[in-house]
């Protein structure tokens, strides 16, 4: 069977010449290049020379100390060779590096001298200690050449040497632990010296990157970042699981009489730190992030990212929303979980659609005429907030809106343009792992921001097709409507004209008869109104108080009555009497439905500053703000079942834009709900108190 110690080193002979020969057929061009060729030849001669002398003694101490001389030699050459490439020579200064080369001549000659000496006339010139000393002298300066190069690399770019620093150094501190152990216990440790080929050839993979690394052709073979993720993950795992059982065998050696209960203790322990991290999100966002920056020319697979896009948006479901969707999606580009999209309106400003791990402020919406709109439709660049925090000159002193501030966490403020218009703003997060910015990152942000707004502004399309698809269903319902109103109304009418022949209880057919030919007319409004709708010829100056005061009354026999609040006349505003009478019956009516029979409904109206103002206030059941955005004014989303078509408020707030008013609502669940309607007075100066 063979021993661990001949394959180690026998791995290491096969990686370090597949590297060699890798570097010959590809990696030439430059003086670092051929150094490593030659570090990696000398390297695979050596671990060949330690196999063949530990299976047939063959060759003798003397050459296979010479071959690992050579090796260690070839490794400070490589060191040597990336400063003389560099393209700034400030990195090692001259005399440092006459020193060292000085110093490795020194030490090899006399140990070379000294291993030939004792082969050829069987005399030793350095003792074995001495010679130990020698070798942990090579180690510790080809250390100190690196930590020089390292630390003086600003200017030549530690990127680019990272790899084959890391992989010397490997080398080197392996190579001194060794020596060190066996200087302190006058023996060599043969657990270190049979583990020395494998450790060596674990280090190749760093060189191989180095060489792809610096190359200026394009290489063939292409890994993707998640094969490069999963393919570290399980190396990770394994040499993770390795220490971890070391380590255990060394808790149970000192643990005496508790040594196997703490042996398992101690690994179950290290387990479930693995399986933790595995299972975080933020270390896979680290380790993703350090594959892309390191192994990869570019930070992104693109290719994966416009499929995972696609993919999240061809999904034809309502759940997640859209917007959320879409927040998700820019939000994921950075490593963070939240942020919030704001959307252009038919009024131009920017409505607030969805917010994603962050809790919208009480006031959302960003005016389609703010300083913040205004910058991002002249040049398409990406705010960062922790840069304008630090430096607001270079935003020309731009002013967030408080619908964007009112938010607790703010990092990137992204504009989304549909062709070349600004169509919305999206608010993305703080990431919850430290994420570089550069060119890269924002050229992607901004490509996959006009793609959503593609994607946003196309769904905006069929909602709104959709709705009027809907409409002209009702529009088609109305006509059957119509003649069954005619109907109805051609027999009441009948039934009023012989109802007085035949009164039998006076005050009962006096009662039907005015009940009836009040329905005979209001039904006769429908009609009129359904055949011709309302124009703008219709409108004329109404005093509003009177208005109010009316619906409140009409409305009195539900329970709990509404009670008016204001001045009794003198209001006056311009609208069509009947679509604003029905407007706040609606409202009135509405407030009555959500609230218990001891409850408060109130109308309360209020003149100045040029504009009326109503409120119709209740201490019902609330409404959520989720329900207010998303459900209460848009048409054919009602809460009654079959018995409301849930177009009542979606009619109430055209109509109000329609006649130039605006109407807003606020409501907490459990507490009420208050809707606000301001309306413009026929005579702006006839009230002045506000």
């Amino acid at each position: 069977m063979l021993e661990f110690g001949v394959v180690s080193h026998l791995a290491a002979a096969v990686v370090y010449s597949v590297l060699a020969g890798f570097t010959a057929c590809r990696y030439l061009r430059r003086g670092t290049d051929r150094a490593l060729f030659l570090a990696a030849s000398l390297t695979a001669l050596w671990a060949i020379a330690i196999v063949a002398q530990t299976l047939w003694g063959w060759p003798e101490f003397a050459l296979r100390y010479v071959i690992e001389l050579a090796r260690n030699s070839a490794w400070i050459l490589v060191l040597f060779a990336l400063i003389r490439d560099a393209r700034d020579h400030s990195l090692f200064s001259r005399r440092l590096l006459l020193f060292a080369s000085g110093a490795l001549l020194t030490i090899l000659a006399v140990l070379i001298v000294s291993a030939l000496t004792g082969w050829a006339l069987d005399i030793n010139l350095l003792s074995a200690r001495a010679m130990l000393f020698a070798q942990l002298a090579i180690s510790l300066l080809g250390i100190s050449v690196l930590e020089q190069i390292w630390r003086n690399a600003s200017a030549y770019g530690r990127s680019s040497i990272r790899y084959l620093c890391f992989g010397i150094t490997g080398v080197f501190l392996y190579e001194f632990l060794l020596y060190a152990d066996a200087l302190l216990f006058n023996r060599m440790a043969s657990g270190l010296w049979d583990a020395r080929g494998a450790v060596n050839a674990l280090l190749t993979p760093l060189f191989a990157v180095n060489l792809i690394n610096a190359r200026r052709q394009p290489v063939q073979l292409q890994l993707s970042r998640t094969f490069v993720f999963h393919a570290g993950t399980l190396v990770f795992a394994g040499i993770y699981l390795l220490i971890v059982a070391i380590g255990g065998y060394y808790v149970r050696l000192a643990g005496g009489e508790w040594g196997e209960g703490l042996q398992v203790v101690f690994i179950a322990a290290f387990v479930l730190l693995f399986v933790l991290l595995m299972a975080s999100s933020w270390f896979r966002a680290r380790v993703m992030m350090f594959v892309s920056q390191n192994f990869f020319d570019y930070k992104y697979d693109y290719r994966d990212e416009w499929l995972k896009m696609t993919e999240t948006f061809s999904n034809l479901n309502e759940d997640p929303p859209l917007p959320e969707r879409a927040i998700r999606t820019l939000a994921g580009l950075v490593e963070s979980r939240t942020g919030a999209l704001w959307l252009r309106d038919d009024e131009g400003h920017f409505s607030f659609q969805a917010s994603v791990g962050l809790v919208p402020p009480k006031h959302t919406q960003i005016d389609g005429d703010a300083e913040l709109t205004a910058f991002f439709r002249e040049r398409e660049w990406i705010l960062d907030m922790d840069e304008y925090s630090v430096d607001p000159v270079r935003y020309n002193l731009l002013e967030i809106p408080d619908a964007i501030l009112g938010f607790n966490d703010q990092w990137l403020i992204i504009p989304l343009y549909l062709g070349r218009e600004l169509y919305g703003i999206a608010l993305v997060g703080s990431p919850y792992t430290r994420v570089e910015l550069n060119w890269e990152n924002f050229d992607l942000i901004r490509v996959v921001g006009r793609q959503l707004s593609n994607f946003l502004a196309q769904a905006d399309a069929q909602s709104r097709l959709s709705r009027a698809l809907q409409f002209e269903a009702v529009n088609k319902a109305s006509a059957f409507m119509v003649h069954d109103l005619k109907t109805l109304i051609a027999q009441l009418s009948l039934l009023v004209s012989n109802a007085p022949k035949h009164r039998d209880n006076p005050q009962f057919i006096d009662d039907m008869i005015a009940t009836t030919d009040h329905a005979v007319n209001k039904m006769s409004r429908l009609v009129e109104h359904i055949r011709q709708p309302e124009t703008a010829e219709r409108e004329t100056e109404l005093d509003v108080a009177a208005l109010a005061q009316q619906v409140v009354d009409q409305r009195g026999n539900q329970e709990p009555a509404p009670v008016y609040e204001g001045p009794l006349s003198n209001v006056i505003v311009r609208a069509d009497p009947q679509q604003l009478q029905n407007v706040l019956s609606h409202l009135v009516q509405n407030a009555q439905d959500a609230t218990r029979r001891d409850g408060e409904v109130s109308l309360t109206l209020k003149a100045g500053s040029g504009a009326a103002v109503l409120f119709v206030q209740d201490t019902g059941d609330g409404m959520s703000e989720t329900f207010i955005r998303d459900s209460l004014f848009r048409p054919f989303q009602s809460t009654k079942g079959l018995t409301g078509m849930g177009i009542g408020a979606y009619q109430a707030q055209e109509y109000v834009k329609q006649i130039g008013g605006a109407m807003d609502v606020t409501s907490e669940p459990g507490v009420g709900s208050c809707f606000t309607i301001r309306l413009p007075l026929a005579s702006p100066d006839a009230h002045s108190e506000p």
